[in-house]
């Protein structure tokens, strides 16, 4: 493990998919780092000052400067601590990595995550009013079918992408984990294959920081840390 975690910082949210995914990617190469939370609602002047954009993740590495979203973090992590790759090494197979990780962070974010985080969350915290149940049924419907799409690739490959554990996998439990977090998951309806395959995640070191996450107003339901579910 790398012993100089006080270099490498990373600003994140602990409901944000992107975010997770960087911290998994991070856990599983093995590298130390600290994280600081940010809450981007506020506008800092200091955080703006580091990603103009006001967004999270960015990723501190030292002198380095800062590397900021979602996919530059995914490629910088790649080719500053490319062991073990969570790339395949085949173009193709890279190619279906990236397709899956996109289809996470952008459809599953704009159809699941991102509204169930804003009703079950953000109107909480913020106190915006009831939650939409109607938003909240759409997201659920979408998110059992985004769920057999996870249990068809898992039934035909060791990982999501392929053989080996790649960025695919990590997106992919990022977005569940926060889903699940917020109790949104209809485990016993869900495939069995999908469930195989989050279990198989969760049960990883890496994993396990961010089955100790909590959040202001949402308590996650009492299967998001079972490793059994």
């Amino acid at each position: 493990m790398d012993n100089a975690p006080a270099r490498r910082v990373l600003h994140h949210l602990p409901l944000s998919p992107a975010c997770r995914a960087a911290r998994l990617a991070l856990a599983e190469k093995s590298v130390a780092f600290a994280m600081a939370e940010e809450p981007v609602w506020e506008n800092r002047p200091a955080f703006l000052a580091i990603n103009p954009s006001g967004e999270v993740p960015v990723f501190i590495d030292g002198a380095a400067g800062p590397v900021c979203g979602a996919w530059p973090v995914t490629e910088y992590l790649e080719d500053a601590f490319p062991d073990p790759p969570l790339w395949p090494r085949a173009a193709v197979e890279r190619a279906e990595c990236r397709r899956i990780v996109e289809w996470f962070h952008v459809g599953f974010a704009n159809e699941v995550s991102r509204p169930l985080i804003h009703e079950l969350a953000m109107k909480r915290r913020f106190r915006l009013g009831q939650p939409d149940s109607r938003a909240i049924h759409r997201a659920h419907d979408r998110l059992l079918g985004r769920l057999e799409t996870v249990a068809d690739l898992f039934g035909r490959r060791r990982w999501l992408g392929g053989e080996t554990l790649s960025h695919a996998d990590l997106a992919a439990a990022a977005h569940i984990s926060v889903v699940d977090f917020l109790g949104a998951v209809r485990w016993p309806a869900a495939p069995e294959l999908a469930r195989n395959w989050y279990a198989r995640l969760k049960s990883r070191p890496a994993f396990r920081p961010l089955l100790d996450d909590r959040v202001p107003g949402v308590r996650p339901p009492p299967h998001y840390a079972d490793l059994d579910f």
